[in-house]
């Protein structure tokens, strides 16, 4: 299947208002997690713009760190989730903790990138981006289209982006299984 890029999201229907925005239910994390899911899918273009803008403030302060930054990020990131399909247990510890998986690759590169001396750039450059996608992820309401548009990226009518880093954390397995379970049904 072809890899499609998303449609950008106009500026009010990615940051609305205040209305459009609540806090989520800490107590039950598999709707937190469903609704950072769904928004990193539907607003992932937005997401890609707004760390390319920070990346890109923080590449022309510190251009060499950043660029080692990156590919070590890179790195350590492949190299986790090679080692995830290549091992029974780190997939089993994936599977069941996939925050303590991201934490782990953070740490990591974190650790990889403070070793070449580059840890202002990893704070700025690579965590301040994901920390404010992950924000506005847990904080923005979802919408009738949102859902529509994670629906199809579910049932695999459309491949995006972000749709294959969330599949390589499996993030979306169990949304699938339960949409295949319902599309069986339905055709009973």
């Amino acid at each position: 299947m072809e890899v499609q890029v998303a449609p950008r999201r106009a500026w009010d229907d990615f940051f609305p208002g205040v209305e459009r925005f609540a806090r989520p239910d800490f107590r039950d994390v598999s709707k937190w997690n469903n609704r950072v899911v769904s928004n990193l899918l539907y607003y992932q273009t937005n997401y890609l713009l707004l760390a390319a803008a920070v990346v890109s403030i923080v590449g022309f302060l510190s251009p060499l760190n950043m660029i080692l930054g990156g590919t070590i990020v890179v790195l350590v990131f492949t190299g986790f989730v090679w080692a995830s399909h290549n091992k029974d247990i780190l997939r089993k510890f994936k599977k069941q903790y996939p925050t303590a998986f991201v934490v782990a690759i953070l740490l990591s590169s974190y650790f990889l990138i403070s070793y070449f001396g580059g840890v202002m750039v990893f704070i700025f450059g690579i965590t301040f981006p994901l920390l404010l996608i992950f924000i506005h992820a847990s904080l923005r309401l979802r919408s009738i289209k949102n859902k529509l548009e994670n629906k199809m990226e579910g049932i695999g009518l459309k491949k995006t982006p972000m749709g294959i880093v969330l599949d390589a954390l499996e993030q979306q397995e169990e949304n699938i299984n339960k949409l295949a379970d319902y599309i069986a049904k339905v055709k009973e």
